[in-house]
Formats: structure tokens, C-alpha cells, sequence
């Protein structure tokens, strides 16, 4: 079984700074993206950022020059630095993996979510 644990979440005033990191823990062979997103009340689930294969990363238009992920493979871990938050940026934020099993299948796998606050 394959689990994600996140930290990090928390309340921090506008224009602060925080940092998500996931941890996955479990038997597989590889990782093959690790990605960040968030629901915030109300709303859909959204891409905040990912990793792909290669070192591929993507942003959300509304955190790009703000938010920086930070995966490694051989750790297990993914990370994401937030600066310059916004009070919009509040929402309960996911870590994602799709790991590759030992019997060669892609299995998506999601964190419990971690609560991110920030005040005006």
C-alpha cells in the first residue's frame, strides 16, 4: 500500500511564505509525476504545480513567480515553496504521486490534504 503524508499547512498573514513538503512511503518501483493542488471552499479541485518525467514542471497561472515545486525521486518527497501568498491562495492543498508498481502499473495516489490560511 502506497500512502502520501503531507506537512507544512498553516495560517500566515498576507505576502508570508510557507512550504508544503509529502512524503510517500510504501513499496514501488518508481515515481513517474508528483503535482500539488488545492480546493478551496466552494470551488473544484485545481493544479497548483507538478513534475513530470524529465523534470517537466508546470504551473497554475495564478502562482507562477510565486510558488516553486521541488520533487526527488530518490527520497520519495515532493515540496512546494510558497511566497508571496495571497488571501485567494487559502484552500486545502493535495500532494499527488502516480507511482509505477512492481507489476509495471500506474497507481494515483493522494495525500489527506493539509489546511493552507492566509489573512488579509
Amino acid at each position: 500500500q502506497v500512502q502520501l503524508v503531507e506537512s507544512g499547512g498553516g495560517e500566515v498573514q498576507a505576502g508570508g511564505s510557507l512550504r508544503l513538503s509529502c512524503a510517500a512511503s510504501g513499496n514501488f518501483w518508481r515515481i513517474s509525476a508528483m503535482g500539488w493542488y488545492r480546493q478551496a471552499p466552494g470551488k473544484q479541485r485545481e493544479l497548483v504545480a507538478a513534475i513530470a518525467q524529465g523534470a517537466r514542471t508546470n504551473y497554475a497561472d495564478s502562482v507562477k513567480g510565486r510558488f516553486t515545486i521541488s520533487g526527488d525521486s530518490a527520497k520519495k518527497t515532493v515540496a512546494l515553496q510558497m511566497s508571496s501568498l495571497k488571501p485567494e491562495d487559502t484552500a486545502v492543498y493535495y500532494c499527488r504521486m502516480v507511482v509505477i508498481t512492481f507489476t509495471t502499473e500506474d497507481l494515483e495516489v493522494w495525500g489527506q490534504g493539509t489546511l493552507v490560511t492566509v489573512s488579509s
